[in-house]
């Protein structure tokens, strides 16, 4: 994969956008608008890029943190939806990870209960 400085940022806005309109839409449509249930973090991880690579410090130069422990980068709330609720955080998760598979990455959705 080569993609540009301004191709990359462009994903992540993307990736963000999209994750957004799904966390949105989840906590409208299934949650009426309120924050309950239980709560929890989500992310995405992306695996397959290593950091001393052309397109690793271009991740990097975007603001997307490199893991050490899992050798992966990773976003942490996509959606940067306000609600707590696991699963709406989830539903953003899962929907940025789409967008970075789409371009070739190998991307995956996390979320752990708090």
């Amino acid at each position: 994969m080569e993609y540009s400085k301004e191709q990359v940022q462009s994903i992540l806005v993307e990736a963000k956008h999209e994750a957004y309109l799904a966390a949105s839409k989840f906590f409208k449509e299934k949650l009426g608008g309120e924050d309950k249930y239980s709560c929890g973090f989500a992310w995405v991880e992306i695996y397959g890029v290593k950091g001393n690579t052309k397109l690793g410090k271009m991740l990097k130069a975007a603001g997307i943190e490199r893991s050490d422990y899992k050798k992966c980068f990773s976003i942490w709330n996509p959606s940067e939806h306000g609600a707590q609720n696991i699963d709406t955080k989830e539903a953003g998760a899962v929907a940025a990870a789409k967008v970075f598979e789409k371009y070739g990455f190998r991307a995956y959705a996390g979320s752990r209960l708090d």
